[in-house]
């Protein structure tokens, strides 16, 4: 069996600021990446930026850098924030690395039979970085709904991939699950997209149109597009096509992404992998968004929420239990200030940290702190493993804190405290006693080895706590109830940045 995986994260430009889609896309990637290493798999997890195109050129000219200059700053934010969210990444490819450049030429060259040259005629957005159609454009009444502009119409010689040539394959690759796209509903929107066939993407532009990216091989008047370049980027952080070890890792067994951007994972990538030979993605999985008190965030609104403040003010762990416990893996979530809290008070510090301490104390009261043969394992988790292995992140940390809130209602049922009171007058109740609090640790030691995917701090502190047979409760209480989002200090959190 091969125990080598790989997880990649959709590269995003880098002329904006990280935001609460990019920390989701490294979470959902951490947690998939950090359960693979629990089972004895190596692991090679994917990041990187975006940082050629005419959006990151005109702001390096705004700022009076030099493209290379402007993106060498502009990826440092992008690194930093997986790094905040505990995203234990192996590899960051930036497209304006050298090796980059080089295996996007050889993968142009490879992919020459199925190219060639047309003119476009039609409508386009810079922000987007996409061609648009007539139909698109009079949907959305020509204003592009993600950036609020007009679509620019363009008339220009580019080089188009004949992506049409992997019809059949890409339909077959996606019925059959070959290529899984997760969650199915998202699968069936790409079917119904490709019901007439894969339609040809274009690949370059002419240098006057795009001055900052991969000169297309032999013809220096035209610049590779975006998604051959950024989509690329997958298989060269393997080191593709000179390291014979990328194919120790590829093909990857998940692709995680935001819903926006399926079209080009499912469709546009998949062709250029069968283009050059290479295998396709085993899974893809196509996130939702977040929403911000049910409405989309939104600059002009204010409502944009900074990971940055969360993990600063509950603590990493909180933010990664929310985002993967309140916010469905494959669907879109909502996030309050309120919901938040309500979750960290209520399900952190009430279920859980105060669980850990109510049994460490019974123990250091009732038998001075030494624990019994502690019984793992006693609770089924197949529900836990059967939703990771279906990328459905919520309902296994759901499963967990089922557990949590058994262990609660045993140790309210059960009553230690009155056997423990008993103990002079009930030959019994001592050793029931032990009994019952070595059940309860080998209960805690279980939640801990389940949370690590997801609470690796905490999954810590449990094992530290209780695993060396002598209880070693942690300093200060595990999360400490916190009230700063009340109605009276919402009206401050309007504008979160």
């Amino acid at each position: 069996m091969n125990k080598n995986t790989y997880i990649t994260t959709a590269i995003p430009y880098v002329n904006g600021t990280p935001h609460i889609g990019n920390a989701l896309d490294y979470l959902l990637a951490d947690i998939w990446t950090r359960y693979q290493k629990q089972n004895g798999h190596n692991v090679r997890f994917q990041i990187g930026t975006d940082e050629h195109g005419n959006k990151n050129a005109m702001k390096a000219a705004e700022l009076g850098l030099t493209p290379q200059d402007y993106v060498d700053q502009a990826h440092l934010p992008f690194k930093a924030m997986a790094e905040k969210v505990g995203a234990s990444y192996t590899d960051l490819i930036r497209t304006s690395d050298m090796h980059h450049k080089a295996a996007v030429q050889y993968i142009w060259n490879l992919l020459k039979p199925h190219i060639y040259k047309d003119r476009y005629e039609g409508w386009y957005c810079t922000g987007c970085e996409q061609f648009y159609t007539d139909k698109e454009v009079a949907e959305t009444e020509g204003l592009c709904p993600n950036h609020k502009k007009e679509y620019e119409h363009l008339s220009e010689e580019n080089y188009y991939l004949r992506a049409s040539d992997f019809t059949d394959r890409i339909r077959q690759a996606i019925e059959s699950n070959e290529m899984e796209i997760v969650p199915e509903f998202r699968k069936n929107e790409i079917l119904a997209l490709i019901k007439d066939g894969v339609k040809d993407v274009s690949v370059s532009r002419p240098r006057k149109s795009l001055s900052w990216g991969v000169p297309v091989p032999d013809d220096p008047e035209h610049v590779i597009y975006v998604w051959i370049d950024a989509l690329s980027s997958y298989i060269t952080a393997l080191g593709y096509p000179d390291k014979p070890d990328w194919q120790d890792y590829w093909p990857a067994n998940v692709q995680v992404i935001g819903k926006d951007i399926l079209r080009f994972h499912a469709i546009t990538w998949p062709a250029i992998l069968l283009g050059i030979g290479a295998p396709l993605p085993q899974k893809i999985l196509a996130h939702g968004f977040i929403n911000i008190g049910g409405g989309k965030i939104s600059k002009t609104v204010g409502n944009i929420v900074s990971p940055d403040e969360i993990i600063d003010t509950y603590g990493l762990d909180a933010f990664r239990y929310f985002f993967s416990m309140h916010i469905p893996t494959q669907e879109d979530g909502d996030f309050t200030w309120e919901k938040f809290e309500k979750a960290y008070n209520g399900e952190l510090a009430n279920d859980l940290g105060n669980l850990v301490f109510r049994v460490g104390n019974m123990i250091n009261r009732y038998q001075a702190g030494v624990i019994g043969d502690a019984p793992q394992g006693e609770h089924d988790m197949q529900e836990y493993h059967e939703a990771m292995k279906n990328l459905e992140f919520n309902k296994a940390i759901d499963s967990v804190w089922a557990t949590v809130r058994s262990l609660n209602k045993y140790i309210d049922d059960v009553k230690p405290w009155m056997l423990a009171k008993n103990k002079d007058t009930d030959q019994d109740a001592e050793g029931h006693l032990s009994e019952v609090l070595s059940h309860c640790v080998g209960n805690l030691l279980q939640i801990g080895d389940l949370l690590v995917p997801f609470m690796p701090n905490t999954a810590n502190a449990i094992h530290n706590t209780f695993e060396s047979g002598i209880v070693k409760l942690p300093e200060g209480v595990l999360f400490p109830k916190i009230h700063l989002h009340t109605e009276a200090n919402l009206a401050k959190k309007t504008n979160v940045s």
